[in-house]
């Protein structure tokens, strides 16, 4: 039960974090359907942190370093939406589709660079960082505290009083629902856009190397992240774009991630004879389901995917 309970935690911060950056773009009025891009360049810039900064440096350090180099890479990779959607006024959906192509491609052949300069004959595309890992793993009684648990509670603290108590958090959902008016008022819509995306790209980044920081000791850049970033916008959409809500939905989506990684620690569910398989779907097949069933009363941002055009009214 204790692993379950870790398992959930983590899947859920990334979840959060990741669904919470979808939220600022949205809220700004830019759909980001690129997350998951972005996620796998975070994880880039946190994964190459981690294999150059000297594993004795003290461990606050090297957890700054690799959460710079998460939200750096994040940041930069987002600016291509930026560009596209918000001063080319492209198609967000066919930008964000591209972006998820682009991430793990460029990532893979990045990487593969990488090792293949210092080792002509190593032509994979994983980055190991076994020993800087555990600078953000603390064993308590048994239960494997990670850093980005609390990171994961800041962020969402952070997220609700921006939003919520701040001018610019009023001035950025004001972009999003009535973006001529918010206009009209002085408010410049194509910075507040540009400040949804960047945001957008520093939470993505920092879900990027939760992520891979979840399991294994190294991460093999071409299998991407399985999709987190699409079911964080699930995540999103069911929180209806509220991050308490969006709290709430990341840990129930967490709990199912989690179970495909302990079912088998539990003897009610592993005499149940359900191939592994079905639990590792288990949360994309219930984000199917709850869109499915609460989506008619989904309400997005009014003005979400629709690129500011100055002359209308």
């Amino acid at each position: 039960m204790l692993l379950l309970i870790q398992y959930t935690l983590v899947f859920a911060s990334v979840l959060l974090l990741v669904a919470l950056g979808g939220c600022f773009a949205e809220h700004s009025g830019v759909i980001n359907l690129g997350l998951e891009g972005i996620m796998v360049l975070g994880a880039l810039g946190g994964a190459l942190m981690m294999r150059y900064v000297p594993a004795t440096v003290p461990g606050i350090v090297m957890v700054l370093a690799v959460l710079l180099g998460a939200i750096a890479f994040g940041v930069l990779y987002s600016c291509l939406l930026g560009v596209a959607s918000i001063n080319f006024k492209a198609d967000q959906t066919l930008v964000g589709t591209a972006m998820n192509l682009l991430g793990t491609a460029a990532a893979t052949v990045f990487v593969k660079a990488i090792n293949t300069a210092s080792n002509p004959d190593d032509v994979s595309s994983v980055i190991q960082y076994i020993e800087p890992k555990k600078a953000f793993l603390v064993n308590i009684g048994g239960f494997e505290f990670n850093w980005f648990m609390l990171i994961a509670v800041i962020a969402l603290a952070v997220a609700y009083v921006t939003l919520y108590k701040t001018k610019f958090g009023l001035r950025l959902m004001a972009c999003g629902e009535h973006p001529q008016a918010a206009d009209s008022v002085g408010i410049n819509v194509y910075k507040m856009r540009w400040a949804g995306v960047l945001i957008s790209g520093i939470y993505g980044g920092l879900g990027g190397i939760c992520y891979i920081l979840a399991g294994v000791s190294e991460w093999k850049f071409e299998n991407g992240v399985a999709g987190f970033g699409f079911l964080a916008l699930a995540v999103m959409i069911f929180g209806q774009w509220k991050p308490t809500r969006i709290a709430l939905a990341a840990l129930l989506f967490g709990l199912f991630r989690a179970l495909s990684n302990v079912y088998s620690g539990f003897s009610f569910l592993a005499a149940l004879n359900i191939p592994s398989t079905v639990y590792n779907m288990m949360p994309y097949i219930v984000s199917l389901l709850v869109l499915a069933l609460t989506s008619k009363n989904s309400r997005a941002p009014k003005a979400e995917g629709i690129p500011y055009d100055k002359g209308q009214r």
